[in-house]
């Protein structure tokens, strides 16, 4: 008789372990497939923004107005109100 109970409490013992690794597996499954959803799902990073032309194109001015003021060309008050006009003050 003891040794019967030893075989039925082995067997239950092996179903039940095969039990739990299932459920496991099942669990780490839906973590893994939830995962991977919530990859999908999520928008990839914005690239930064390329510079706009136009910041190129005052930067230009800018430096070009800084030229012809060093050479005497503009006096300080022409090139105070050329620069605050092309930087919109």
């Amino acid at each position: 008789m003891a040794a019967r109970t030893a075989v039925v409490a082995g067997t239950a013992t092996a179903v039940s372990g095969r039990v739990a690794n299932k459920q496991q597996q099942k669990y780490a499954n839906q973590a893994a497939e939830q995962e991977a959803q919530q990859q999908a799902a999520a928008p990839p990073p914005a690239a930064p923004a390329p510079a706009a032309p136009a910041e190129d194109d005052q930067m230009a001015q800018l430096q070009k107005l800084a030229q012809l003021h060093s050479q005497g060309i503009l006096t300080d008050e022409e090139f105070a109100a050329s620069k605050a006009k092309i930087l919109g003050i």
